[in-house]
């Protein structure tokens, strides 16, 4: 293989090991990462320091100006395990996780769960079983532990996405299993259990917020009968994989694990308001549909650092207060099956 060859090889892979399409704009890429670099060099320096300081974390203010600036690479992990509670977990059950692979035996599970695994991200040569190492027996042993861990849970569609996400940037089996714990038991309950109440419930939530905060797009999802579930609800229960650029969902998963589920809602508040005018130009379910595909692509989304700065004003203020008071109105009715 002559060196350009391997050159453009290497760069149809993304620094995560996704494939980048055929029509990648690479000019632009370039233009938009020569900016950004400069940005993530500059936070880089500041961590550094902030944590040769403390050696640890402490939640303030600070800290969370700092995680929604973005958290570098090399410290994502470390402050991900920390912020959500997940290495205090770690830290109170040394060798739990293994016990998990080594204790248990269900062959439903662990059959519903291979089926799944050459579905996780064929675009990315780390999930390739000719990778050394491959990250798909790590994704396996994560999704078999939880499972076993969490029996009402057990394994459902999209927890893949979310592991396969940890393990790139973990590239730590023990780790990823506390994360997804922090995920599914504190940060996202119910999203992912057999009647996925907090999803759906998290759903009609945004579908209030909608109708509060931009009331045209409300008007129109009524009049053309669309109900959210059909529009988000793989938004929220693939934490965006897949819907935004990989360094943009990153950036919202730095907030989600520090802030909460909160993130989640302001990052598709900022999603509908910016792109209003579009969705107000529907004339039918499919277009309504078609909008919301649309409104995830192209600069707006892909210029993370600047996305990141407008999910904090353009949906305004967003308090833990009124979101519970929704939740609880909303998963009433969700529980008469209203929805």
């Amino acid at each position: 293989m002559n060196q350009s060859t391997a050159k453009d090889r290497v760069d149809r892979i993304d620094p995560y090991g996704f494939e980048r399409s055929e029509d990648f704009d690479f000019e632009s890429y370039e233009e938009l990462m020569s900016e950004y670099l400069i940005i993530c060099t500059r936070r880089s320096i500041k961590w550094s320091r902030l944590l040769k300081d403390t050696g640890k974390v402490q939640r303030n203010v600070k800290l969370k100006r700092y995680v929604r600036k973005g958290i570098p690479n090399e410290h994502r992990t470390f402050i991900w395990m920390t912020a959500s509670g997940a290495q205090e977990q770690l830290e109170k059950n040394p060798g739990y996780y293994q016990s998990m692979l080594v204790t248990h035996n269900d062959s439903k599970l662990v059959e519903t769960i291979r089926t799944d695994l050459n579905r996780t991200f064929p675009d990315n040569v780390l999930f390739r079983k000719s990778s050394d190492p491959c990250l798909q027996k790590s994704l396996f042993n994560v999704l078999l532990a939880y499972g076993y861990h969490n029996p009402s849970v057990g394994y459902c569609q999209g927890m893949n996405f979310i592991v396969g996400y940890l393990l790139i940037i973990t590239k730590d089996e023990e780790k990823s299993f506390w994360l997804m714990d922090a995920l599914i038991g504190r940060i996202l309950p119910d999203y992912y259990s057999p009647a996925m109440l907090g999803l759906k419930t998290d759903q009609e939530v945004l579908g209030e917020l909608v109708k509060l905060k931009i009331p045209r797009v409300w008007q129109v999802m009524v009049k053309h009968n669309v109900m959210w579930t059909l529009v988000v609800s793989r938004w929220f229960i693939c934490l965006y994989i897949d819907i935004l650029p990989v360094e943009t969902v990153l950036r919202i998963w730095d907030c989600l694990f520090y802030e909460g589920s909160k993130i989640l809602f302001r990052v598709a508040l900022t999603l509908i308001h910016h792109n209003q005018a579009l969705i107000e130009q529907a004339k039918s379910l499919p277009d309504v549909c078609q909008a919301f595909k649309e409104i995830a692509q192209g600069p707006f989304v892909e210029d993370c650092h600047p996305f990141m700065q407008k999910i904090f004003t353009e949906p305004g203020s967003l308090s833990m207060a009124t979101l519970i008071k929704l939740r609880a109105t909303c998963r009433g009715r969700v529980g008469e099956g209203e929805f």
